[in-house]
Order: C-alpha cells, then structure tokens, then sequence
C-alpha cells in the first residue's frame, strides 16, 4: 500500500494535484491512501516551502508544481 500525501492549505492547485494522483494511482492499480496534509508546520517539516507539494511514502516528489498524471505514475512505479 502506497502512501501519498498532498501538502498544501487547500488550494485550486492542491486539489487538481489531488486528482492527478487518485488518476495516476488507479490508472496503474497501486493500492493506495491518500492525504491532505494542511497545516503549516508539517509541511515546513517536509522541507517543503512551495506548495503544492507531492510526497509519496514520506518522501517528497515535487514541490511548487503540479505534476501531470503520467508523471505522477512513474513516480509510483
């Protein structure tokens, strides 16, 4: 099972991050949980400073951007 967390407070970007990656994820059949992480802190304890941000099994993916869904299932294969 594949933990993906979104960092973000929520935005427009957020959300379509959190789309492409519930695509990405069912597109290759990886069982999975996804997580919006919203609060400040723990995004800073990321490392993360722009958000959106990606983090897949706690490691962060992409930062600042919004990755297309292709790309987001080469970063969970």
């Amino acid at each position: 099972m594949r933990k993906i967390q979104i960092l973000g407070t929520g935005c427009p970007k957020c959300a379509k991050l959190a789309e492409n990656a519930q695509a990405a994820a069912e597109a290759i059949g990886v069982e999975h949980t996804i997580e919006k992480v919203t609060d400040v802190n723990a995004i800073a304890g990321f490392g993360v400073f722009l958000t959106p941000a990606l983090a897949i099994d706690g490691e962060v993916k992409a930062s600042g951007e919004v990755p297309a869904r292709e790309r987001i299932e080469e970063m969970l294969r």
